[in-house]
């Protein structure tokens, strides 16, 4: 008879053939000594974790004690809709080599969203791979998009489908202008968020880095304004950094840089000016070394976002020593 037993550590279903507690402890290469034990919602005495027996079924919570609680940046959230995230940066999942490169990537990002575009079930082959077998909209954020969509109708039609498939509320609305520059017509923007809006979604939305177009929207029911860096899949960085500013500096709903990002100094640059977030897909997907680069954008956020909060220092037109210049020898 087998002695295995599957248990909930700490919020996961774990397997283990430890006979008691102490026991887990040591295979989880713990001192029994030095953590605290919750046994199916009862404080386990450390005197006697060795004598209390483990359970198919059982739940526990094994803590410890870490130096002065997270480091600050975890506790560096923003909030959507009613959500919470810890990671600024937001990944598309189009043009990788395949969905296992895909899931790498995010990985190596540690994005808490992707972005999803909804198309036509295959119906000739149902079984090929599909997204959701590599990235489980469990654990990681679905925002089904609006990508092609060039009316308003197209829009609201596809996020509508959306929803039904998944559940999804909160979703990623673009409207295309034409298919040259793939700029947003922000009139048929406008209609489809309010329609959204009034229909209970919560639309982020990709604008033009335009901070009047932009407080309409946010009027007209966005839950996230996304103005353009530069035209969608470009790669060449932010355009307009004046702009990026004023609509941040003017809204009430987060901001994020969406589209135009090339490289990690990019995505610097609009933590910098103090978005709340960064949303790519080629700069990522079409970079040598996908997965190294969506470490770099990682970092990069990050380090755009310390950046920003920590105040940088004044620009002066003339060089100032860092050394004072009196006492030379």
């Amino acid at each position: 008879m087998s002695d295995t037993k599957t248990i909930q550590l700490n919020g996961e279903s774990r397997t283990t053939t430890a006979p008691d507690i102490a026991a887990l402890v040591r295979e989880l290469g713990l001192a029994p000594e030095k953590v605290a034990v919750e046994h199916n919602g009862e404080i386990a005495p450390r005197s006697r974790l060795a004598d209390t027996a483990l359970c198919d079924g059982d739940t526990l919570e094994i803590v410890h004690f870490v130096g002065g609680g997270d480091h600050p940046s975890d506790d560096d959230t923003w909030t959507v809709a009613g959500h919470t995230f810890r990671s600024r940066l937001i990944v598309g999942t189009g043009k990788y080599k395949d969905f296992a490169q895909n899931a790498a990537a995010l990985e190596a990002s540690g994005a808490e969203i992707v972005t999803v575009a909804v198309r036509r079930v295959n119906v000739s082959d149902p079984g090929q791979p599909m997204l959701t077998d590599f990235i489980d909209p469990k654990k990681v954020t679905y925002l089904p998009n609006t990508a092609g969509c060039f009316t308003a109708d197209e829009a609201v039609r596809t996020l509508r489908l959306a929803r039904e498939a998944g559940g999804w509320d909160l979703v990623k609305l673009e409207v295309l202008g034409e298919a040259k520059t793939l700029y947003p017509d922000m009139r048929e923007t406008l209609r489809a968020t309010e329609t959204l809006a009034n229909e209970g979604f919560h639309p982020m939305v990709y604008c033009a880095d335009d901070p009047i177009a932009a407080k309409q929207l946010e009027e007209a029911g966005a839950v996230a304004i996304m103005p353009l860096g530069a035209p969608i899949g470009s790669g060449l960085g932010i355009q307009n950094r004046v702009t990026i500013r004023l609509i941040v500096e003017g809204a009430n709903v987060p901001v994020l840089v969406d589209a135009g990002v090339g490289t990690a100094s990019d995505a610097a640059v609009g933590m910098e000016l103090g978005c709340d977030g960064i949303l790519m897909n080629t700069a990522i997907a079409e970079a040598k070394d996908p997965i190294r680069m969506a470490r770099a954008m990682k970092l990069a956020v990050q380090a755009g976002r310390d950046a920003y909060l920590s105040g940088r220092m004044a620009t002066r037109k003339y060089a100032d020593p860092s050394s004072p210049l009196a006492g030379l020898i």
